[in-house]
């Protein structure tokens, strides 16, 4: 399987050690891509919204956004990393995934995403990993994406060296539990059911009060009539 792994810092903490563990053992020796925030996306969203109502390919950042869209939609499993920051997600994997607004459920969601598999991994020293993997399961969960798993893990240590042997055994475990589960999944994913009904209510919203680059993109892909991103043409 091919992995891509979004880590929400640039340095090589706990966090991305334990992501990068995860996207090696889903890997099991294929394809990982990284990207490093904000290195690869250095700019917050400007709000010019020229992404939603026009094109994507029209925001200031394209070029930064424009080759990760590409990563994201060739990868079979997203594994997005973030430490806690104040009980939260940092703020460069929010601008990160500000940018990729247009790509809601609401505006254009990539129909590759409902075939997708994705895991938020969050660390922290003490608490707070459920509200940072929730920033960015919101997101997957408007993009599409079909099964999202998170891994929280409070390390209790500013760094991997300073990690105990008892918490990276745990690491393992749990990285192993997801792993597992993945690949049982694997070619033959489908969206949950919140994944279809939240589908099916924006598809209601789109014919009200669509926006017209959005209401194009949804008849240009049949999802108006009896298409629908989970299913082969």
């Amino acid at each position: 399987m091919k992995a891509v792994l979004i880590n929400g810092q640039n340095h090589k903490g706990s966090t991305y050690r334990i992501g990068r563990m995860l996207a090696e053992k889903i890997a099991d020796g294929g394809d990982i891509k990284e990207i490093f925030l904000p290195r690869d996306l250095p700019e917050f969203c400007c709000g010019c919204i020229n992404c939603i109502v026009k094109s994507e390919k029209l925001c200031p950042h394209y070029k930064y956004t424009g080759p990760i869209a590409e990563a994201l939609d060739s990868a079979d499993v997203l594994i997005f990393t973030t430490p806690v920051y104040v009980y939260h997600a940092t703020g460069s994997m929010k601008a990160f995934l500000d940018h990729f607004a247009y790509r809601w459920m609401v505006h254009r969601p990539e129909g590759k995403m409902f075939s997708k598999q994705a895991v938020c991994v969050a660390t922290a020293a003490g608490a707070g990993m459920r509200p940072a993997c929730k920033d960015i399961r919101d997101s997957l969960r408007f993009w599409g994406v079909a099964r999202i798993y998170s891994c929280g893990l409070a390390v209790y240590a500013a760094s991997w060296d300073g990690v105990s042997g008892k918490i990276k055994a745990k690491a393992e475990r749990k990285t192993d539990a997801i792993t597992g589960k993945i690949k049982s999944r694997y070619g033959k994913v489908t969206p949950s059911l919140r994944a279809k009904l939240t589908f099916y209510i924006m598809r209601m919203m789109q014919k009200k009060i669509g926006i017209e680059a959005d209401s194009a993109y949804w008849k240009g892909k049949g999802w108006y009539e009896k298409a629908r991103p989970w299913k082969a043409p």
